[in-house]
């Protein structure tokens, strides 16, 4: 039978965890959502034109076990290379994102895992085959989540058969990031929105745009995933001088000229490609989810002229900001724990 001055004892312990970890969290906590981790209920493939190689590829989507996460399974040897859908395995490129690991890399990975991510699909192997590129398909996510409801999403298993629940990251402090006139900040929000804002001042058809919205699953259906890719057509030559956009085409982007306005019109929203730039971000932040939870974090996200490469920095800075929440939380741990410290009725926490 327990001891009253034991379970004084216990009590006053865990409280002072307790206490520690909402004091070191102070930035980003991941809750959990009261819902087990999901993955596909069966494999499902696409196939279509490289945007940047040009290359015909193929991406299959299987079913992946609890925990694992999104990852990639890429390269030419045997056997082949697998690289984690996550931030710290982001390389600089350009007008896409990119993984790399050990030498093999899979390029345009954003509009993919932006569909993943706002479909919940927590955990999935994804083959690449035919080049280093996921295939652009009509150059938004609309495909990837056609896809997705196609084959249905289960209820994901570890190895030994169990579930686990999906933790959400919620942020509790303002963050921000800028380069030049570009910018994003994240606020404390009782649920997810994302406002977005483009300028083009020299691109009349598009010029300055914004975008806001609370985002869940039916709203980015509905909203956000068919809005495309978009380029400039004075700019495309220059970029395909730079062995970039081999693949682009009207057939899966939309083009503006300086002069001619849209060359390929009509566009599917007044406002597509800010739009499209918000599925770019969810694309991005989804490369914050760690071992199959999720990876945009419930916040106000306020963006305003960035892309791949402000999106990632951000990710990146709340990457550290997690890994300094767990040392700090390790090394409480560690401390009270200690033999000098350590209470003779055994460890609680």
């Amino acid at each position: 039978m327990t001891s009253p001055l034991l379970r004084h004892h216990r009590r006053r312990l865990l409280s002072t965890c307790t206490r520690a970890l909402k004091c070191l969290s102070r930035s980003i906590s991941w809750n959990p959502t009261g819902r087990p981790q999901q993955t596909l209920a069966s494999s499902v493939s696409r196939s279509g034109t490289a945007l940047h190689s040009g290359d015909f590829t193929t991406a299959r989507l299987l079913p992946a076990a609890a925990g694992e996460g999104r990852f990639f399974v890429a390269g030419h040897s045997r056997p082949r290379t697998g690289i984690p859908a996550a931030i710290g395995h982001v390389v600089d490129s350009t007008l896409c994102t990119t993984l790399s690991r050990d030498g093999t890399r899979v390029r345009t990975v954003e509009h993919l895992l932006s569909a993943l991510e706002a479909c919940g699909v927590d955990n999935c192997r994804i083959e690449i085959d035919g080049g280093d590129e996921v295939p652009l398909l009509d150059g938004s996510a609309k495909e990837w989540v056609e896809a997705i409801k196609q084959v249905g999403l289960c209820v994901a298993e570890d190895q030994h058969g169990y579930t686990l629940d999906k933790l959400v990251p919620e942020l509790h402090e303002p963050l921000y990031l800028w380069h030049g006139s570009s910018f994003l900040i994240a606020f404390p929000s009782r649920k997810i929105h994302i406002t977005y804002g483009i300028d083009f001042p020299k691109v009349p058809s598009i010029g300055c745009q914004w975008f806001s919205s609370f985002m869940d699953e039916s709203t980015y259906t509905k909203e956000i995933a068919s809005s495309r890719t978009f380029c400039v057509y004075e700019e495309v030559e220059g970029m395909r001088r730079a062995g970039l956009c081999k693949g682009g085409s009207a057939d899966n982007a939309i083009v503006c000229s300086v002069t001619g306005g849209w060359l390929n019109p009509p566009l599917r929203f007044f406002d597509e490609p800010c739009r499209h730039k918000v599925l770019d971000l969810v694309g991005d932040f989804s490369l914050f989810a760690q071992n199959g939870n999720q990876g945009l974090p419930i916040a106000h996200i306020i963006a305003y002229k960035a892309g791949h490469a402000l999106h990632t920095d951000f990710v990146r800075l709340l990457s550290r900001l997690t890994i300094i929440n767990r040392t700090k939380i390790k090394a409480t741990k560690t401390r009270m724990q200690h033999p000098s410290e350590q209470s003779p009725f055994g460890n609680f926490v």
